[in-house]
């Protein structure tokens, strides 16, 4: 007895002095992360999620090895808003970049607004884009928009080190709190969304790659940040890409898209390729979403009604995916509802970082996830007209569920129903109402606003709940 209770006191010893060391250890080595973000892709173009001749093999192999959420969404389906909301975790009423310019820019929409929803002939130039004014106005957006925490801003307390490449809509890699970057945006050298930083992937991934190896040699964690211009028009993949979808496609239009998707997985599987040869795979957070969705037209450089700009699913389903190996499990997850509203407080959550009252819930909270009832989407006009108010240019606002999808319309902005292409590409559609059954009409073709009304006073009740503007 008395050799066993010696052991025993050995053993607590034992596990008393190597429980701090491992703890100590894993302090001190908290997991990369890196945040790829396709830009303007339809949900379904992927291998796995079942396009029947886009091919997408790396992106296929991290959606097995991820927590993979192919009901996921973004909060607008227009990038600016999008990619503000994902490095903020917060809405844009909340954020307050609504919009991608900031003034009326008397082209796109602006013009067509400002003329009464009359056709327009004559535009103005893009040279207001890269203006004095557009730049000055959004200042204001951009003033406002870093009173808010980034997620940088959490890492940087944490000891990461981050990275800027690809889009970035908000001034410059500094002003986003990174201690790298590529996009400069100074609108004098034509920075607006992203600069310099828009050639990554496209001309490789060396910018990250050097970042990398430069953290690891001083033994930080890194935060890259990797939104390639890709598969965003202009639509120009390699040739040995384009030749292998050019008989399958209906036309060279959507050839050309399909092979910039597969362009995209490609810097996929160069970036988890990299991270292997590196032994830095294991230790990496991988988190994947799209900024918003698009349905390619057989129009060049075109996108379809119903997809960019608009509320519905082809505008805003995105899959979502979260990589931890030992950490995150994989699974493949078809009806769980998850927003990129959730990818700050994931991470956050992981990393064991405490943070400020946001509106979103960490994947790691299985109970949480399960228990979500509704998510909700903004829906904004391109141009910020009034930058004093930003949440003044909404245009739809939406909830969902498991099953239903109520579209609310801005009927200030969305006056009547707009059927021209030329007005879908704006994000009109209709002021009416729209409840959608997504179970048994996932292509949102009948309207059931008025058969049901019991459910559109519940979830207009939850969307006058959840937007809250200050402004």
């Amino acid at each position: 007895m008395y050799n066993s209770l010696i052991i025993s006191l050995w053993f607590l010893i034992f596990c008393s002095c190597g429980s701090p060391k491992k703890q100590k250890l894993e302090e001190e080595s908290p997991p990369n992360i890196i945040f790829i973000l396709s830009d303007d892709q339809a949900w379904g173009d992927y291998s796995f999620m079942g396009h029947p001749y886009i091919k997408t093999p790396n992106i296929d192999q991290l959606a097995s090895e991820s927590a993979t959420y192919s009901r996921g969404y973004v909060t607008s389906p227009l990038c600016g808003p999008s990619l503000a909301s994902i490095i903020t975790g917060k809405y844009a009423f909340e954020h307050n970049q609504t919009g991608n310019d900031a003034g009326n820019s008397r082209r796109d929409a602006s013009l067509w607004i400002e003329n009464g929803y009359k056709k327009v002939k004559k535009r103005k130039s893009n040279n207001y884009l890269y203006s004095k004014e557009r730049n000055d106005k959004f200042d204001i957006i951009k003033a406002n928009f870093y009173q808010n925490k980034l997620l940088t801003d959490y890492l940087g307390v944490k000891g990461y080190k981050s990275f800027q490449s690809g889009k970035w809509w908000l001034g410059s890699w500094e002003e986003g709190k990174f201690d790298g970057g590529m996009t400069h945006g100074d609108y004098k050298r034509k920075g607006r969304h992203g600069d310099e930083g828009l050639k990554i992937g496209r001309e490789g991934l060396e910018p990250i790659f050097n970042f990398i190896e430069k953290t690891n040699e001083n033994g930080s964690p890194f935060f890259v940040w990797y939104a390639p211009f890709l598969p965003h028009t202009p639509h120009n993949p390699p040739q040995e890409l384009l030749d292998k979808y050019i008989n399958l496609a209906p036309n060279e239009s959507i050839a050309k898209y399909w092979a910039m998707c597969e362009w995209l997985d490609k810097t996929v599987g160069e970036m988890m390729n990299y991270l292997k040869e590196k032994s830095l795979d294991k230790n990496t957070l991988i988190v994947y979403t799209t900024d918003n969705g698009w349905i390619q037209s057989d129009k060049r450089n075109r996108y379809a009604p119903r997809s960019k700009r608009a509320p519905h699913e082809g505008g805003i389903r995105t899959p979502i995916m979260f990589k931890l190996p030992g950490v995150i499990k994989p699974k493949m997850d078809k009806s769980s509802l998850v927003s990129n509203i959730d990818l700050v407080p994931t991470v956050l959550d992981i990393l064991n970082i405490s943070f400020d009252s946001l509106p979103g819930i960490s994947i790691m909270k299985k109970e949480k996830i399960e228990n979500r009832e509704t998510i909700f989407v903004e829906c904004y006009n391109h141009d910020i007209l009034n930058v004093e108010k930003p949440t003044e240019t909404i245009l739809y606002k939406v909830a969902l569920n498991k099953k239903w999808k109520l579209m609310v319309p801005n009927q200030d902005l969305v006056i009547r129903d707009f059927t021209d292409p030329q007005e879908n590409y704006y994000g009109f559609y209709s002021n009416q109402i729209q409840l959608f059954d997504l179970d048994e009409d996932p292509n949102e073709k009948v309207n059931l606003a008025l058969k049901y009304p019991e459910i559109v006073v519940k979830m207009n009740q939850q969307i006058d709940e959840w937007w809250q503007p200050k402004n």
